[in-house]
């Protein structure tokens, strides 16, 4: 669960927030959903790679309780 305030899409080269994995996300992602998406392990303080495109951002993969 996101806290009230924190932000949930990064765009390559942004500081990443909290160690954990990453997937793409893209604009119709909601509606369609996108193929084959990137997924990355990354640490806090790292930078986010390149997309595979320019319209996808990253996202923080949910994790299951």
């Amino acid at each position: 669960m996101n806290r009230l305030g924190e932000r949930t899409e990064f765009r390559p080269g942004e500081e990443v927030p909290t160690d954990g994995t990453y997937v793409e996300i893209g604009e119709n992602d909601f509606h369609m959903g996108i193929m084959n998406p990137q997924s990355v392990k990354l640490k806090k303080g790292s930078s986010f790679p390149n997309t595979s495109n320019h319209n996808r951002k990253w996202t923080k993969k949910s994790t299951p309780h």
